[in-house]
């Protein structure tokens, strides 16, 4: 093959292998096999090492990696690389938009342009007359570092593009996730430590001195800028940038001035789905359209007026640990949970999270007063990653599981299995701990299920039928009645029954839970102050310490109630189940204030029922008589030790017919 003969052979190749590498680097489908195009590249090697003046610098064959560098050259940039301002809320993002429209010509932005947030290493790519001859870091925005050698190896970036004249693209140096995962596994596979993040490994491969270390890594460009030339507007760069050839994100958007809520719902959405996107994302940029205004808008210390980037909620955040409770789950199983200071975590306000056994505690090393690392699990259960050491006061103790199970739970013994990592109540086991817990969410102070006594919940549970609370709603009439003590009516009753009490009353709800030291009484008055399970669940001690029959054990116990993950399964299970107490309505209770015991046998109702009654007035009950009860009510054959006391005190008595006198008018 003679030499003009040879470059044709070797510009048909060029083009043949830069349209599979557009095609499998950037568009992400392959119009030909790997083997096939690596034969190709092989064969564009042997022609150019036969005539290396035809070798030219878009050469498919000049990604190699090249010879270490003894150090990266600064580079000075022409228009700054600056960063954004974040902001984290709609208000954030609309007090931007006024802002600007008060520095504007006619004080109306027309257009807003949108594109994903790239979590990678921002890079500057310089082409003269078509040809790629520079790649810069961002550096601390004027001067950056010349890592061309580095960024050549990447497959996406195009070596060659039609357009003459100085061009700057600006972009993010990533890894794909489905690509890190491959080389975290080839790691592990090694027996050689794991790569922190796709971000780290992405900016550490590109400041490798050696480029071989660069070609080795599965690197990608995402384009978000056209510097050079300067279009009218953010979406017309964004269309030549594609034109052009280079990949972007493909989330880009443009929105009118009376389209910003359609933009915040786009928003919101891709926070959802963001995770299956190919790459990491922590954010959405927003730009003014019309690169003129927002030229125009000028810089403000190191950020552009004219664009800002939204922050997802953030996964991480560091909290204070202010106290570590244990709590006993259904199974009779201690788990112990930290107390936070609240902090927002993936767009919820955590306060708490389970620390789950004593091993735990001490691999953490987690005390009271560190300042600590949370995360979400799967985006739902909070967890602490990691302890803060250089932050923890002096004097802080190792925490002593035991004695803190003393301190808590004086009444109990609890014992620890050789070879189990959690301590469980002595002598427990955990059918039984169920049947308790089920015949008291059926009893009369909690729901009242006519049928499920403690004879039919140990037949539901020994049966299987029944591993849960949540598995009462689950029941049907034709399982039930092939059990030995039930019959097609019984079967029919019980299931309804359970079935009537999906929806409720608040306080019912709250002593079914059978959270410990919480009885009906407490339970009401967490029902008039919350209003609602759902900020029930957010509570913190402060806003249980704030009601009067409420302490600091009590509290304590709620919390950590609450923040048990088999109690958080259980809530969860039963909401899907559209099992749910109804709100509690604010009102003005006739009978609110005022403090009343029931003492002796009621002809018309039980005591239990009477007391439910003087509750949904708004008064409290007690079982004790104190200088601030209202009055005594008293039945046949009543307490001596009541009456005695309430005449010593000067309190009222009540008789059964101006009681229910009290209770119906």
């Amino acid at each position: 093959m003679n030499k003009l003969e040879a470059e044709k052979r070797i510009i048909k190749l060029r083009e043949l292998i830069n349209d599979y590498r557009y095609h499998y680097h950037v568009l992400d489908e392959s119009i030909m096999s790997e083997a096939a195009a690596d034969s190709l590249k092989h064969e564009l090697a042997v022609l150019e090492s036969e005539f290396p003046e035809l070798i030219t610098p878009d050469s498919p064959t000049q990604r190699v990696a090249g010879k270490p560098l003894d150090k990266f050259e600064k580079v000075k940039h022409e228009k700054r690389m600056i960063s954004l301002a974040d902001v984290f809320s709609r208000e954030e993002i609309t007090d931007w938009i006024h802002r600007n429209e008060k520095l504007i010509p006619g004080g109306k932005i027309a257009e807003f342009f949108t594109d994903i947030k790239m979590d990678g290493l921002a890079c500057a790519l310089k082409y003269r007359d078509g040809i790629f001859v520079q790649a810069v870091t961002r550096g601390d925005g004027m001067v950056g570092e010349d890592v061309t050698q580095n960024v050549k190896t990447i497959n996406n970036i195009p070596l060659k593009i039609a357009k003459d004249g100085d061009v700057e693209v600006r972009g993010e140096i990533i890894i794909f996730k489905k690509d890190f995962e491959k080389l975290q596994e080839k790691q592990r596979k090694l027996g050689e430590a794991e790569f922190a993040n796709p971000r780290n490994l992405a900016a550490g491969s590109i400041r490798q001195l050696d480029p071989k270390v660069a070609a080795s890594r599965p690197l990608k460009f995402i384009a978000y800028d056209l510097v050079k030339p300067n279009l009218p507007t953010h979406e017309q760069a964004y269309e030549m940038l594609r034109a052009l050839g280079f990949q972007t994100s493909n989330e880009d958007r443009v929105w009118t001035s009376d389209k910003t809520s359609e933009m915040f719902k786009y928003i919101d959405e891709l926070d959802e789905y963001r995770k299956g996107l190919p790459f990491n994302t922590d954010g959405m940029v927003i730009k003014i359209n019309d690169r003129k205004i927002y030229d125009d808008l000028g810089i403000v210390g190191k950020t552009p007026r004219g664009a800002v980037a939204f922050k997802f909620p953030a996964e991480e955040a560091t909290t204070k640990v202010r106290d570590i409770v244990l709590s006993i789950g259904r199974t009779g199983a201690v788990t112990p949970v930290a107390l936070f200071d609240p902090v927002s975590v993936a767009g919820t306000t955590v306060r708490h999270a389970s620390l789950h056994n004593a091993d735990e505690i001490a691999r953490l090393d987690v005390r009271i007063g560190d300042t600590v690392i949370i995360y979400k699990a799967g985006d739902i259960i909070p967890q602490v990653k990691e302890v803060l050491v250089g932050l923890r006061p002096e004097g802080t103790e190792v925490f002593d599981f035991e004695k803190a199970l003393k301190k808590q739970y004086p009444e109990l013994e609890f014992e620890r299995p050789e070879g189990e990592v959690v301590y469980r109540v002595k002598g427990e086991s955990s059918d039984l701990i169920l049947k308790r817990a089920i015949e008291y969410y059926a009893s009369k102070p909690a729901l009242n299920i006519d049928g499920l006594g403690e004879k039919n919940v140990e037949a539901l549970i020994n049966s299987g039928l029944v591993k849960s609370i949540a598995d009462l709603y689950l029941l049907n009439a034709t399982s039930v009645a092939k059990l030995e003590r039930f019959g097609e009516v019984s079967a029919n009753n019980l299931v309804t029954a359970i079935q009537n009490t999906k929806h409720p009353m608040f306080n019912k709800f709250i002593t079914a839970l059978g959270i410990r030291h919480v009885g009906a009484a407490t339970a009401t008055s967490l029902a008039r102050k919350f209003g609602t399970l759902d900020a029930l669940m957010e509570a913190t001690e402060e806003d249980l310490l704030g009601i009067n029959d409420i302490g600091d054990v009590v509290a304590e116990s709620i919390v950590a109630w609450f923040a048990d993950e088999d109690n958080v399964k259980l809530l969860n299970d039963l909401r899907k189940m559209d099992v749910w107490p109804e709100a509690e309505v604010a009102k003005d209770l006739p009978l609110a204030g005022k403090s009343y015991i029931v003492t002796g046998t009621l002809s018309a109702m039980g005591r239990e029922e009477a007391e439910d009654k003087l509750r949904e007035l708004g008064a409290t009950v007690t079982s004790s008589v104190t200088k601030n009860t209202t009055a005594l009510i008293v039945g046949e054959k009543p307490g001596k030790s009541k009456t005695d006391k309430a005449d010593k005190l000067g309190i009222s008595r009540m008789s059964e017919a101006e009681f229910l006198k009290l209770i119906n008018n």
